[in-house]
Order: structure tokens, then C-alpha cells, then sequence
């Protein structure tokens, strides 16, 4: 059994030179392992030692659960992780519930920082999207004119799938830069503009550097809360953009956090409120299949395709998920059940927001407003539209909304 104060696990980062790049830290504890995880081309770079070599299963799930379980503490392990082992890579799920004096991460200089190297980027002005087990559809939310963005590839077709989304999308004319074997004696790099790529494969090992360029005509639409009504796909259940933002103000999300979107509808506060930070993540419930579709296909558009959608009725649907940091009801509050359940399962200091639109549920906030405290509000907007040659004001139905903050 190894001493208890020396770490157990070692995350050594490699890049495409292989042992040769490694620094003497990093070859002494490969060296000294009793057992090296890492992808069969990784451990081909090692040369033959003490070390049981294991090559990570596919998927990788069982070999880390016994590396956490039937290793832990009991054998010296070593785990070789392309580049820098936290970003993006499996030093992340071995570290997260272990103690910081458990492991030592060595890393290498990662793709990310050598892709911005070879471009000329600044690392702190580019964005990073991998697409390794991700969906493309993540993507949407880096495109903007002049973002500079390092894409890691799912495989030697993700450049085309990508070019060809960028093209569909309002982005044709953006610049794709592929690297093929970043770091190593066999890289190579391809450029061309989206919609004039033609290499139908890449090697499998790439990433894309993109430059982003809108095509002309094309809207690009804002972070920041309120995008317009005609970006989402609706049956007409939907919160207006004035009141969106509004309302999203009021939840106020901040990274790592989570929304519960209770009656998503057309899940426009849901959607909005992930796009605010990549970390936020959020839960509609719908009672409608239909609206559910409506919601997942708005998500995938708008760039939050991680979203989660539970059909059914709340508050029943509840059972067995964890507390969010941020609650919206958008039909007033209508049942003691409901609030009651949502109050309850909100974390303390976490935003309950509720907008009604019938004089039955604006009552209902006012009662809650004054058991409960917080801030009532009323909102009313008008929209200028023609009248004969003329503008005039229409207004729309006027929104109360109540938002108060669990003790």
C-alpha cells in the first residue's frame, strides 16, 4: 500500500510530441506508477516500464468509476490526458469529488492555446467549444461577427458538418482554419471559407480555428435578454420581449446556476436565461407534447441544446429533482399546491419570479405579496403601429408580476 500523504492519482497532460515533450515531472510520475490509464495513443508514446498500462474502454465511465473505487488510495495511479487535463478533459471527472491533496495534475499546453498561438489570438479574446459527445447545436450561441472561436472536432467529418451549419445559418462567409495533428511531426492545416469547404473527411485528430463573418442581411441576435418574438417558433403562448427581459432581470442569472420554467410554453424564459452564461442550465415543465417539441426544437436553435424539457403537471412533476436557484411561473399562481411546492423546494437567497395576466391570478400574487413580502409590479406595454397614415399606440395586455426572495 502506498504512503497516505503522498497523492495516490497523477494526471499527466501529453500533447503530439509524445514522451519527448514531457517534463521531467511528468516522466518521473509515469515512471512511478503501479497503474497508467490513458488512450491507446497516448500509451504508445510511453516506453515500456513498471507501470500497468490500461487503455481507457469505450465508453470510459467503468474504468474511471475503479480507478475512484478499487484504486483510491490503495495503488499509485497515473492517467495521461491530452493537453491541458482540465479543460475539457477527464481530469475534471476524476478530480470533482476528490480532496485537493488526493492528486497532482501535470498538465501540457493545451490545443486551445496552441490553436490562438498559430492564429495569432489572444487566449483571453477567444471562445472554446468542444463538440467531443456535445451537440453542434451549442454552437449557435458563439456566432457573432468578428467572434474567434476554437472548435475541439467530434471526428474528421465535424469541419464539414460545421461549415455546412455556418452556411445554413446567416455564416457562410466565415473563415474555417483546420489543424490536423496540432503539435506534432505530422500536422497540417487547412483554411477555406464556409460555404466553399469541400474536404468531405479531415483526420480525426482536429480542431477548427473560426473566424466569424455574417453574411450579408443576415440579424444576429443578442445575449442579452428580450430577443424578438419571430426568432421562436410558438402556437401564440408566448412571453412578449419587453416583458421577457423584464422578467428575466428579475430572476437574475448567474453562472452555474439553475432555472425551474413552470409552464414553459413556448420556452422563451428558460431559453433566454441559459443563454445568459454557458454554466446556467434550466428545467421546463410543459403539460403539452406539442409545446414540449416547440420548446426542445426553440433550445437546439438558440444554442441551448442542453436543455431539459419534463412533460407533464407540476407540481407532481417535481418528485426526485435537485433544488434550483431560480423559479419562474408564468400562469399567476393559481393553485396553493403549486406555490407551495415551488416555495418549498426553492434554495434559500433563490429569486421566485411570477407574472399573471387575468384579474383572478393578480389577486392571487397580491395575497402572496403580502404574506410573503417582495416587490409587486405592474407592466404595461404599448407598440406603435400604423392608424391610416399615422402612428398610434396599441397596447398590450398589461402583466403583474410579483418577485420575491426566499429568506
Amino acid at each position: 500500500m502506498m504512503e497516505s500523504k503522498q497523492p495516490w492519482l497523477t494526471i499527466v497532460g501529453i500533447g503530439e510530441d509524445g514522451w519527448e515533450g514531457l517534463s521531467s515531472e511528468a516522466k518521473r510520475a509515469i515512471e512511478s506508477a503501479d497503474l497508467l490509464y490513458g488512450g491507446a495513443r497516448h500509451l504508445a508514446h510511453v516506453p515500456v516500464g513498471n507501470a500497468t498500462k490500461i487503455a481507457w474502454p469505450s465508453p470510459m465511465a467503468s474504468a474511471v468509476q475503479e480507478i475512484l473505487t478499487k484504486h483510491r488510495a490503495q495503488r499509485r495511479v497515473s492517467v495521461l490526458a491530452s493537453g491541458d487535463p482540465m479543460l475539457y478533459g477527464v481530469g475534471v471527472t476524476l478530480t470533482r469529488e476528490l480532496s485537493r491533496a488526493e492528486f497532482r495534475v501535470i498538465p501540457q499546453v493545451s490545443a486551445f492555446s496552441l490553436a490562438c498561438a498559430r492564429m495569432g489570438w489572444a487566449v483571453t479574446e477567444s471562445s472554446l467549444v468542444s463538440l467531443v459527445n456535445r451537440p453542434i447545436e451549442q454552437l449557435q450561441r458563439y456566432l457573432y461577427p468578428g467572434q474567434q472561436v476554437v472548435i475541439y472536432s467530434e471526428d474528421g467529418a465535424t469541419p464539414g458538418t460545421v461549415a455546412q451549419m455556418l452556411t445554413d445559418h446567416g455564416y457562410g462567409s466565415s473563415r474555417l482554419n483546420v489543424f490536423e495533428n496540432l503539435g506534432g511531426s505530422s500536422e497540417r492545416s487547412r483554411e477555406a471559407i464556409a460555404r466553399s469547404w469541400q474536404t468531405e473527411r479531415c483526420g480525426d485528430l482536429n480542431l477548427i480555428a473560426l473566424t466569424c463573418v455574417t453574411d450579408a442581411g443576415v440579424e444576429t441576435l443578442s445575449l442579452v435578454p428580450g430577443l424578438p418574438e419571430d426568432v421562436f417558433e410558438t402556437d401564440g403562448l408566448l412571453t412578449k420581449r419587453e416583458v421577457r427581459a423584464v422578467t428575466l432581470a428579475r430572476l437574475a442569472p448567474l453562472p452555474g446556476q439553475q432555472l425551474w420554467d413552470v409552464g414553459a410554453g413556448t420556452g422563451t424564459i428558460g431559453i433566454e436565461w441559459m443563454r445568459a452564461h454557458t454554466s446556467c442550465s434550466c428545467i421546463a415543465f410543459e403539460e403539452r407534447e406539442d409545446r414540449v417539441s416547440r420548446i426542445l426544437a426553440n433550445a437546439k436553435r438558440l444554442g441551448v441544446p442542453a436543455m431539459k424539457v419534463v412533460m407533464g403537471t407540476a407540481p407532481a412533476t417535481f418528485r426526485g429533482l435537485a433544488t434550483p436557484d431560480a423559479i419562474f411561473i408564468g400562469g399567476g399562481l393559481m393553485t396553493e399546491r403549486l406555490f407551495e411546492e415551488c416555495w418549498d423546494r426553492l434554495v434559500s437567497g433563490g429569486r421566485l419570479v411570477a407574472n399573471a395576466v387575468t384579474v383572478e391570478s393578480e389577486a392571487n400574487l397580491a395575497a402572496r405579496h403580502k404574506q410573503y413580502g417582495g416587490e409587486l409590479v405592474r407592466v404595461q406595454i404599448a407598440r406603435a403601429e400604423p392608424i391610416g397614415g399615422a402612428l398610434g399606440w396599441r397596447y398590450l395586455m398589461p402583466i403583474t408580476q410579483w418577485a420575491v426572495v426566499k429568506p
